[in-house]
């Protein structure tokens, strides 16, 4: 089948008739979630309940890669991590319809994490453990690596090249991202060589429900190869003594079932930096959707782009401070 190139022709009529060819009788209502990388809904069944149906953006993901997440949330899943892992219909996880791929999910609960507890650190940082024991065992073949070029200089080129960068910002902006990746560059050789391994790649807060039972995670659409840190960096937040003191809750439910390589914690800021580049990219690369101007008003504008500057010269300051010492 030709797979389409958008997300023009997925009408509700689409999106119901892809959860039905599945054998599921649906009640035909349908409620749009928060997500704009991919199509993502809740779809009622007639018989009582509902699913979770993503349909994946058109171009973005090889069938391989596709499968090569669902695998890895299986094997989470059957390790009995808490992960929202797809269903498996005829022994398959992928689906087409009508020109769009597609998964269902189970319908899952939940609120998102205040982490503002130790209790809670530590449960993060043992569940967090536990998915990385699992990522050890192999690598990803299809999918993306943490890498400086592809996050960071191909983002801060893209971004020139098709004109997003004010004028009068250009050579601030070149300036500041050639420093940028000079000491992104040198926190990665102060850290040395670590092992790349499985990750789930976007672990925030977002990506996280919480319940009575503890958290569990809801979307692996961006794991990928990197290094450990990557999934516990981004549950820092507050100034310096601040992410110390979190971090070391974390590490300590972490280190009740694996071990983190401390030459990992040079790479926080450098990670940091990459990840601030890489998402304004993202929304430059995704702005002719028209989801993205509708649901990210405030980008594009002057003023993102001056608090964008802003922002990464702060990062430049903290890739000259002493790493966080745990």
């Amino acid at each position: 089948m030709l797979l389409k190139e958008d997300y023009t022709d997925l009408t509700p009529e689409a999106i119901l008739g892809a959860v039905e060819s599945l054998g599921y009788e649906t009640s035909g209502r349908l409620l749009a979630l928060n997500s704009y990388e991919n199509r993502v809904y809740r779809c009622e069944l007639e018989q009582g309940g509902a699913i979770i149906t993503k349909f994946y953006r058109p171009g973005r993901w090889s069938d391989a890669a596709l499968f090569e997440e669902h695998q890895f949330s299986l094997e989470l899943a059957g390790q009995e991590i808490p992960v929202v892992a797809p269903m498996v219909k005829d022994e398959k996880t992928l689906f087409e319809y009508d020109g769009y791929r597609f998964s269902v999910f189970p319908l899952r609960g939940g609120r998102w994490p205040d982490l503002e507890s130790r209790d809670d650190l530590n449960w993060m940082g043992r569940f967090i453990a536990r998915i990385h024991n699992v990522g050890r065992v192999s690598v990803f073949e299809h999918r993306h690596r943490i890498e400086i070029k592809r996050m960071g200089n191909d983002s801060s080129d893209f971004l020139q090249a098709k004109g997003f960068i004010p004028g009068y910002l250009e050579v601030a902006y070149q300036t500041l991202v050639d420093d940028l990746l000079l000491q992104i560059q040198a926190a990665f050789e102060r850290c040395g060589e670590y092992q790349a391994i499985r990750l789930h790649g976007d672990c925030h807060r977002s990506n996280v429900l919480w319940t009575d039972d503890g958290p569990h995670f809801v979307d692996l659409d961006d794991c990928c190869n990197g290094p450990a840190i990557q999934d516990l960096w981004m549950l820092l937040s507050g100034d310096r003594q601040e992410m110390t003191e979190q971090l070391c809750d974390i590490l300590e439910g972490y280190e009740e079932f694996a071990t983190l390589e401390l030459n990992e914690l040079h790479l926080i800021e450098a990670l940091r930096s990459l990840r601030m580049m890489h998402y304004a990219a993202w929304l430059a690369k995704r702005w002719d959707d028209s989801a993205f101007p509708l649901a990210f008003p405030w980008f594009n504008t002057t003023q993102y782009w001056e608090q964008h500057v802003l922002e990464l010269r702060e990062q430049l300051s903290r890739l000259h401070e002493p790493v966080l010492v745990v």
